[in-house]
């Protein structure tokens, strides 16, 4: 029953699964259901005898293995369907124990499946299953479940969070199976367990990704790249590349520190571009890349897992501060790797052939095949080795008769050239032959090689069978120089050394030893012996330099330290060659005791004199007469017994000893041998005569000078015990002049090779302990009678990398030192102490109060004490006396509420949203524009004023409001806004006329104003419309309308000139500046046109009857002018005046928006065509702008060409007639605008008129034909010739220059006035004057009168005004900077200077008040040492080919210092072109094809790496391959 029981529970637990399983997929989410792995106690271990059972298929088992028969296993059962159809899943596979006893081992095996990536859409598993809970209650309601990843606990728990509540519930004990337990690991969920799963999708496996991404990889498929990049904000850039890593780059780690910021642009290899700008901390996402970005204070971090999607482009944008740093690391892939390519065709089609497969370069970017050089360029790229398999097996019919070569077939062995090893050489030097043979072979499918007929093989070039070998010289004798003669009197020896030279220079043996020069001889120096009986020679060996026997001077002690050489002792010997010896010391005498002092041998200067030397008194024979016999005759002796030895053996020199310097003269010595005369082999020295040794030879070596040579020091001690110091010593480039010299000679560190020895170095490396770093005391919290001071005191660690690491006190281990003390403990002197206000000194009205002083002394416990003031006499007693305001007397006088008003013309020019205005005027406003009115005022309070509408109280509305400011408000003004605002201040009031522009510049009219007073002037309202407390009206309605609608007509005139000189200046458009744009849209860019109501009474008093005639226009004309000539800048609908005072300008104000003021840069002169008349004057006056025709059809007084040119700097203008210059008189000349003026035009003038406009940038012209036609005119005429009387002409011509011409029958008295003259200054106040004078008279006809007489015509216009009140400005400039700008030329480079406009107070004020004068430049050329560069160009390389066309040979070029020699940076030398740094070389024909050479210099190494079997190779290495 037990097993009963255990086979129901396995029953009952599949079954709930299978249920959940049906829920989950009634829901909403799907997913692929569960697969239930049985554990193995749930499994019935007999079949039950139970009739519902049915018998397991014996198909689904496998057969049981080896292993298994051997065990009480049944075999394995088939594998499972995976659980997962994507993303990797899992599946098991079951067996069964066979026997009733337990079976060791597991029943359940798994592995890995569906191991594909899933589609995007599809969503992450961990979260289908949180959602499957969506559909099921829990605690009673419904939730919407997110997953909980990466649990350390138990992460294969199914833990969701509520996404409304954020509630966290374990929703199941375990994840379906293949479920991940992490995000960034493959490791699996499999039966609630967490399996380990390699990156080759294995269970159990611990194969893991290379850097490169490559599973189990080695990491040749990518490189390493690090690299740090410095910002360089002197540049002028406000952002820089930092690095550009390519596409599928993977470990990125970019660290910024600094104040500069990151920001990322991509690129993919469709060549879309996207950009990312990282603000926060935070996970961002391009191009299908995660990147992880970390923002701190003081750095940046960025680090992005990959592969890349793209080209990443990491670049840094500038901010003030320090230059930042950024370091950075990736793993770049190597974008070309071999890939193995499909076997090739088989080399036959039937009798067995072969058919290999090769490798080809692939290109991972583009996905295409490229060629094999891209390969070759990466060390790391191994090319895979060929693969070999047998095809085509079946035999060939025997009708075939051969095997039919495949024609395309790269692989099979063709009949090739064979040659046999060289012979050796017939001679071992001075050129000889060696040959070789040469056959053709075949090789057939086994490898067998055959000799067959030479035609097979004369597709290609027999090789060579005989070359020349060992080119080279012979070795030779070579004798050096004789050294001294053995002794200093008579007959002696001499030697030399021989040695035999090779091709080489180098010593080495092969010289014919029958024809090697003797090594010794006899010599005989011509110095008589002291004794002669001295016949025989002594083989002596002095010094090589040393000629003879130097008679010393004897040497006296003196005060300078010097050797001293004693007495020479007797020779060593009475007879034959001995030595005698002396004592040298080196000796001082002591002057003040006259003694001699011994001091050591390094204290005297010099070399040391010798202490022995060789001596010879007597032969040593009885016969002295015959001792030159007796002397050979034993020389016979010896012979004679050595004549064995000597024929075999002799002493012989071997080459010299190294140099005992390496510089600055050194000593070598001659090496001696006992040689084999027949062997010339060395042989024991003992074989050789001892006697007959030759002597010690030594020679001069390395004589040339010492090159200057780094000299260091002794490092000093570390100047820290812990935490890192520094120990420094000096490093100097020093020189010896010579080798016997004590003296060094300091040279500058240019002249002696790099790299240059530290002068610092670290040391001490390692972190200190924590200590306490106190402060310095704090000020005293008193001056007297105690006070407390306090310091910082912290504990800190200096670490081993220099930095300090602030840490809590318990780190340190002593006490920590005390942070406070007590100060100031002398006791204070008695003061004054002020005590409180006293009351005010009146009960109403205004008054003061005072502030009363005791004297005090300070107690000890910090208590002040009441003492007599005498003990403060010495102190100035403090008395403090202020104002106090209480409630108005009874009998006091109020003051008087003012309205502060202006008096101002608000002429609205464009468009705007909102204008702020002030009472006391007038407006002339644009609808759908919203005023703000003012009201300011003095002695009242703002929110108190009252506003009335045409003597109507206003009612605030959506539209109209009054804010709590006391300012009116209008929302969008229209035509029934228009009418008479009041401002009412106690008892002062002020009024406002607002008027609407119309659409076609016409003033829309209040309809209360046309009701009220159709039939009344201007000036006159009517009074009944008003309240009762405005019987009078003080400002008139409509004072200014005609003078408004004609100015805004004007500006239509303006706006269309100004699209004419647009088409004019078309020409010129590619030289157009933002200043002349600016210059051209002054008129658009202007809000509103400001001037006071006295300025435009004083144009309305010039005239009386309306503005109808051409001088009225030319009036309003110069006001508009000075309207536009007045700029003030501001910030648009921005127009607040001051409230503390009447303000009253008398130049009107021009408000425009806030443009950056530029200076005007150059430009040619070019003339403004007009296709009209200027304007209507008198009929006997006309003005035409110069490039239209003139037809003058009856008589007229004046006629003026108007000539307008614009340019920079500003053009003068000249006139011509018919070509000619034309000639000026009291008829024709010019006005100061640079017009013409031609006063009563006859036939005479008539002609081509041409303006000429000319500055130092080019001319400009435009012409007028001037006809006259029939007609009686005032053509200045008398009888029958024209202009008889200058005196009648000019008369006349004074009378035409009258500036008003009245209308109707009868003309009464009027003022005249003439244009005003040219202001007094540019700046600063100046002043205008114009002509007044009173005129009488019918059109035509009038004359000047006295101006008394015009007294009844109004009131006299004045005849003075200021002008220019804009402030003096002048140019003012810095001193030049250094000079470190970019380098322009040799040794040249430019340094800058800021240029700013001041007043006449030093202030900075706009550069738009110095655009008259001539702005300083700001950049100028200067010279520097840092500029002298020159392009270095090295020596050509060799060529890397002998003939061909692939020959190039490269030199290095480097941008260098002319004087230090140092290289820099190319683009300083980019002021000269730069040399070529590579060309083509030995372009030259091979010659015939059938020769065999080497076209290349690299063959060499072709042959070492085995490349030859290669075509390419082979046939550009002929020679070299050749020989392999």
């Amino acid at each position: 029953m037990t097993g009963g029981c255990s086979w129901r529970t396995g029953l009952l637990v599949l079954a709930v699964f299978v249920k959940v399983a049906v829920l989950t997929n009634d829901g909403d989410a799907v997913f692929i259901r569960e697969f239930t792995l049985i554990r193995r106690d749930h499994l019935p271990e007999e079949p039950l005898h139970d009739g519902s059972q049915k018998p397991e298929d014996p198909s689904s088992r496998t057969a049981r293995s080896e292993e298994d028969r051997d065990t009480l296993w049944d075999a394995w059962g088939s594998w499972s369907e995976c659980s997962r159809t994507c993303g990797g899943g899992a599946s098991y596979s079951l067996r069964r124990c066979l026997s009733s006893k337990t079976c060791e081992g597991q029943n359940i095996k798994y592995r890995t499946c569906s191991n594909v990536d899933c589609p995007p859409d599809v969503g992450d598993f961990r979260a289908q299953q949180c959602s499957a809970h969506a559909d099921v209650r829990y605690q009673g309601q419904f939730h919407e479940w997110l997953p909980v990843y990466n649990d350390p606990d138990n992460p294969c728990a199914l833990k969701c969070k509520a996404k409304d509540s954020g509630l966290l519930v374990e929703l199941a004990p375990k994840v379906l199976d293949g479920t991940r337990c992490y995000t960034e690991s493959l490791d699996m969920c499999i039966s609630g367990v967490c399996q380990i799963v390699g990156c080759d999708h294995e269970l159990g496996s611990t194969a893991k990704e290379d850097n490169c991404g490559v599973c189990n990889g080695d990491g040749s498929s990518c490189r390493l790249v690090r690299g740090h990049y410095k910002a360089q904000h002197a540049s002028g850039k406000t952002e820089d590349t930092v690095v550009v890593i390519p596409y599928k780059s993977r470990h990125v780690r970019l660290v910024l520190k600094g104040p500069d910021h990151l920001y990322v642009e991509s690129k993919t290899l469709q060549g879309e571009k996207d950009e990312l700008v990282m603000e926060k901390s935070g996970q961002f996402h391009l191009e299908n890349t995660t990147l992880d970005f970390q923002k701190l204070t003081d750095k940046e971090v960025l680090r992005i897992t990959g592969p890349l999607g793209a080209d990443f482009t990491v670049k840094v944008q500038f901010s003030s501060g320090a230059d930042s740093v950024v370091q950075y690391i990736y793993y770049q892939p190597i974008i070309h790797r071999w890939r193995e390519t499909d076997f090739f065709p088989c080399s036959v089609t039937c009798g067995g052939g072969y058919q290999l497969t090769s490798a080809e370069c692939f290109d991972l970017r583009s996905g295409r095949v490229v060629v094999d050089q891209y390969c070759h360029f990466y060390p790391e790229n191994v090319k895979p080795k060929p693969k070999l398999q047998e095809c085509n097996m079946e035999p060939c019919l025997a009708s075939d008769g051969y095997k039919q070569i495949m024609p395309y077939d790269l692989y099979h062995p063709l009949p090739r050239w064979e040659s046999s090893p060289w012979t050796a050489c017939s001679t071992s030097c001075g050129g000889g032959i060696q040959s070789r043979s040469v056959s053709c072979v075949e090789e057939d499918m086994q490898g067998t090689i055959t000799a067959t007929e030479e035609w097979k093989c004369l597709y290609s070039p027999k090789t060579a069978i005989l070359q020349p070998c060992n080119t080279f010289d012979c070795p030779t004798w070579l004798a050096q120089e004789w050294s001294p003669c053995t002794v200093t009197c008579g007959q002696g020896l001499r030697y030399r050394v021989v040695l035999c030279i090779d091709h080489r220079g180098l010593h080495a043996g092969g010289c014919n030893p029958t024809t090697k020069p003797h090594i010794k001889e006899e010599c005989l120096v011509t110095v008589p012996c002291y004794k002669s009986i001295d016949t025989l020679p002594v083989e002596a060996k002095p010094v090589w330099h040393k000629q003879a026997i130097e008679l010393e001077e004897e040497t006296t002690v003196a005060e300078e330290p010097n050797f001293i050489p004693g007495p020479w002792q007797p020779c060593s010997r009475t007879c034959g060659a001995g030595t005698q010896i002396r004592t040298v010391k080196c000796q001082v005498l002591l002057s003040f005791s006259q003694t001699v002092a011994d001091l050591p041998d390094d204290e005297c200067e010099g070399i040391k004199p010798a202490t022995s030397q060789p001596c010879y008194r007597t032969p040593c024979s009885g016969d002295v007469g015959k001792g030159k016999e007796v002397e050979r005759e034993r020389e016979e002796e010896e012979e004679g017994e050595t004549t064995g030895k000597e024929e075999l053996h002799d002493w012989e020199y071997e080459g010299f000893t190294e140099c005992s310097e390496s510089c600055g003269g050194g000593v070598q010595e001659a090496v001696v041998i006992c040689l084999n005369k027949q062997t010339r082999e060395a042989a024991d020295q003992s074989l050789c005569v001892s006697s007959r040794r030759p002597p010690q030879l030594l020679q001069d070596c390395k004589t040339q000078p010492c090159p200057p040579r780094w000299e260091t020091g002794e490092w000093s001690s570390c100047s820290a015990t812990c935490g890192v110091g520094l120990m420094t010593r000096s490093v100097a480039c020093t020189h010896r002049p010579t080798r016997d010299s004590n003296r060094t000679e300091i040279l500058r560190d240019e002249d002696c090779q790099n790299p240059k020895p530290s002068p610092v170095q670290a040391c001490n490396r390692f972190d200190c302990p924590p200590m306490w770093d106190t402060r310095d005391w704090g000020q005293c919290s008193q001056s007297c009678g105690g006070g407390v001071q306090r310091r910082q005191v912290l504990c800190k660690q200096r670490l081993a990398d220099g930095s300090i690491l602030e840490l809590p006190d318990t780190f340190c281990p002593s006490k920590s030192p005390t942070n406070q003390q007590l100060c100031a403990k002398k006791e204070c002197p008695p003061q004054w102490v002020t005590t409180n206000w006293s009351q005010c000194s009146v009960t109403c009205g205004n008054g003061i109060q005072r502030q009363q002083a005791v004297c005090r002394k300070q107690k000890d416990d910090g208590a002040y004490l009441t003492v007599d003031p005498k003990n403060c006499s010495m102190l100035a007693r403090p008395t403090k006396i202020r104002p106090c305001s209480l409630r108005l007397c009874e009998n006091s006088v109020k003051p008087v509420p003012t309205i502060l008003a202006q008096r101002k013309v608000y002429i609205q020019w464009r468009k705007s949203k909102k204008l702020h205005l002030v009472v006391g005027g007038y407006a002339y406003l644009l609808p759908w524009t919203t005023v703000v009115l003012r009201c300011p005022t003095r002695h009242f309070r703002r929110g108190h004023t009252r506003w009335l509408k045409e003597g109507k109280t206003l009612v605030a509305s959506s539209h109209l409001s009054i804010t709590s400011q006391g300012y009116m408000k209008i929302q969008q003004v229209h035509a029934s806004d228009a009418g008479i605002y009041t401002c009412i201040a106690g008892q002062a009031h002020e009024h406002f006329v607002l008027q609407i522009i119309g659409s076609k510049k016409k003033l829309s009219i209040p309809e209360v104003w046309i009701l009220a007073g159709k039939q009344q002037k201007a000036g006159q309202p009517d009074v009944t419309l008003m309240g009762d407390k405005f019987k009078e009206l003080p400002i008139p309605l409509n004072k200014y309308d005609s003078i408004v609608e004609t100015l805004l007509e004007l500006k239509d005139n303006l706006t269309d000139e100004k699209d004419m000189a647009e088409k004019v200046m078309s020409s010129e458009k590619n030289r157009s500046t933002q200043e002349d744009e600016r210059v051209n849209s002054e008129f658009s860019s202007r809000i509103v046109l400001i001037t006071d109501t006295q300025r435009l009474d004083e144009i309305m008093n010039t005239f009386s009857e309306g503005l109808g005639g051409a001088w009225g226009d030319k009036h309003v004309t110069q006001l508009l002018t000075e309207l536009t000539k007045t700029q003030v800048e501001t910030n648009e609908s921005t127009l607040h005046p001051p409230e503390t005072a009447e303000s009253s300008t008398q130049q009107p104000i021009l408000y425009k928006p806030n443009i950056k003021t530029q200076a005007p840069r150059p430009r040619s002169p070019v003339i403004i065509q007009r296709p009209r008349k200027a304007g209507v004057m008198p009929s006997s006056d006309m003005i035409v702008y110069v490039g239209v025709p003139v037809l003058l059809q009856k008589p007229s007084t004046n006629l003026e060409l108007r000539c307008e040119a614009l340019g920079s700097p500003k053009p003068s203008l000249k006139w011509t007639r018919n070509g000619k210059e034309l000639q000026f008189n009291n008829r024709v000349g010019l006005l100061p605008s640079g017009s013409l003026r031609i006063q009563s035009p006859t036939k005479a003038d008539e002609g081509l008129y041409t303006c000429t406009a000319r500055n130092r940038l080019g001319s400009a012209s435009l012409s007028s034909w001037l006809q006259v036609t029939g007609g009686r005119g005032r053509n200045c005429v008398q009888g029958n010739s024209m202009g008889v009387n200058g005196h009648i002409c000019s008369e006349k011509s004074n009378s035409s220059q009258l500036a008003e011409l009245c209308r109707g029958q009868a003309c009464p008295l009027r003022w005249r006035v003439d244009p005003w003259s040219p202001c007094s200054a540019n700046c600063g106040g100046g002043s205008q004057t114009r002509s007044v004078r009173c005129m009488k008279g019918p059109e035509g006809r009038w004359r000047e009168v006295d101006s008394q007489q015009c007294l009844s015509a109004g009131r006299r216009p004045a005849n003075t005004r200021t002008c220019n009140l804009q402030l003096c400005a002048r140019w003012a400039t810095t001193s030049w900077g250094l000079c470190n700008g970019q380098c322009i030329g040799p040794s040249l480079a430019t340094q800058h200077r800021h240029v700013f406009c001041l007043d006449t107070n030093a202030s900075k004020v706009s550069y738009r008040m110095c655009s008259g004068l001539q702005r300083p430049s700001t950049v100028k050329n200067c010279s520097t040492d840092v500029c002298a560069l020159y392009w270095r160009v090295g020596q050509w390389t060799q060529c890397t080919a002998t003939c061909g066309r692939h020959g190039f040979q490269s030199r290095q070029v480097t941008c260098t210092h002319r004087r230090t020699g140092k290289v820099t940076r190319e683009h300083h030398c980019m002021w000269r072109p730069r040399p070529p740094s590579w060309q083509r070389c030995n372009v030259l024909s091979c010659g015939r094809a059938g020769e065999c050479r080497d076209s290349t210099r690299y063959c060499e190494k072709v042959r070492q790496l085995e490349l030859c079997p290669l075509p390419q190779f082979k046939t550009r290495c002929c020679h070299s391959c050749s020989n392999t």
